[in-house]
């Protein structure tokens, strides 16, 4: 599976779940059994290195700026859910927000802090279809290891401040 491959089960799955990330996750699953297991592997790889390139300070402050409240960061979990969710809205969406997080504010039209944002599953999906079609855990997918800190320039994320500084479109147009 190569990165077009990837990215074209995303939005496939995205379209056909009319963007619940629970639904998309499920439809996900569908497709990867459908697959032989190496394919699911490569999936994952592909997920992976994404939900990984997304551990950045701008990322979090981005998800503290839509899903958290004043002074209230979003904790280590929120985020992990929040950049699988990212990359459940496909390469355009994903792509930006990793070059420049503030670029959110442009492309997420319509965000709703109690449905979008909250993407867990979606980071399961590759491990769900190959045990179903296994019997097996995914094996270690060869990745170097994650950072122990984001990338980036660090920030203090409970500085509204400081968030505003970083992230000036999105927070005017999230909470401005």
């Amino acid at each position: 599976m190569d990165e077009t491959d990837f990215w074209e089960l995303i939005d496939a799955a995205r379209e056909a779940s009319e963007g619940d990330p629970e639904e998309q996750a499920d439809v996900l699953i569908e497709q990867l059994t459908r697959r032989d297991p190496e394919g699911v592997a490569d999936f994952a790889r592909h997920f992976d290195s994404r939900f990984h390139r997304a551990y950045q300070w701008d990322v979090w402050a981005a998800a503290t700026v839509l899903l958290g409240s004043a002074g209230e960061p979003v904790d280590d979990e929120t985020f992990d859910s929040f950049r699988c969710w990212l990359i459940g809205q496909g390469r355009e969406v994903f792509e930006a927000a990793a070059h420049d997080a503030d670029s959110l504010a442009d492309l997420l039209t319509g965000f709703d802090p109690q449905f979008d944002g909250e993407g867990e599953d979606l980071g399961y999906a590759a491990d769900e279809a190959y045990e179903q079609l296994t019997a097996t855990v995914l094996p270690d997918l060869g990745l170097p290891e994650p950072p122990e800190e984001p990338t980036g320039t660090p920030l203090d994320l409970d500085d509204d401040e400081a968030l505003a500084d970083r992230l000036p479109r999105l927070w005017d147009r999230v909470r401005g």
